[in-house]
């Protein structure tokens, strides 16, 4: 669904040359609550059958759809982390970086090559461990600053802002002039150019029948 919207949103002469997430550590950090209730819960239900069921059958199934019914939240709120996470996309292209968010509602922030100014790039000693960084743009569009937070391997990502900055520069200074207007057309007198051959039919210069097939092409052009 992510790649779909993303190839919808390219232009004509557009391609994709990177495109990352965040981190795998935000993913990780955004769902460890829900993994965590979804351990508990279940495994405190299958206790409750195991060892309340047989002395007590409807107080422990009264029980056994509570648990799984509380299941479900925990299961709702890490499937929506998970395509937040999936559908947060970082890309550069060979003409900007684009920032795309949201899984339903979509916003995208771009910056275009030409525009970017400098790339600031941190990375803890944790990042640097285990590969995740923040990247700061900085543009001269209204923009002003395009922030992306813990990204996968920030350094790559930079890099390819870079290079792809210098192609399009590199391309641009060595491009061909346009190519010239064309002429206007000229557009034949055609009935002057009768009157001169019928002039010339007159003084015997061209017999009746040269003089039709003349004047049968030129009446074609009208």
């Amino acid at each position: 669904m992510a790649s779909h919207y993303l190839q919808s949103l390219l232009g004509e002469h557009e391609k994709i040359i990177l495109a990352t997430r965040h981190h795998w550590f935000v993913l990780a950090r955004s769902i460890i609550l829900e993994a965590f209730l979804i351990i508990l819960i279940f495994t405190a239900t299958v206790v409750n059958f195991i060892f309340l069921y047989p002395n007590q059958q409807t107080i422990s199934v009264i029980i056994g759809f509570i648990g799984f019914a509380l299941l479900l939240v925990p299961i709702v709120t890490g499937t929506r982390d998970i395509l937040i996470w999936t559908n947060h996309l970082y890309v550069v292209t060979n003409l900007r970086v684009m920032q795309i968010a949201g899984v339903f509602n979509k916003r995208v922030i771009d910056s275009s090559l030409d525009k970017v100014n400098d790339i600031k790039m941190e990375q803890s000693a944790t990042g640097r461990m285990f590969g995740y960084g923040d990247i700061e743009i900085l543009t001269a569009s209204e923009l002003g600053v395009n922030q992306f937070k813990k990204i996968d391997d920030p350094l790559k990502f930079k890099n390819s802002i870079i290079n792809a900055k210098a192609y399009l520069e590199h391309a641009a200074q060595f491009a061909p002039p346009p190519a010239p207007p064309p002429l206007p057309e000229t557009k034949m007198d055609i009935p002057a150019m009768i009157g001169q051959l019928a002039e010339l039919r007159k003084q015997g210069v061209l017999t009746e029948d040269e003089f039709q097939r003349k004047k049968a092409e030129l009446l074609t052009k009208l």
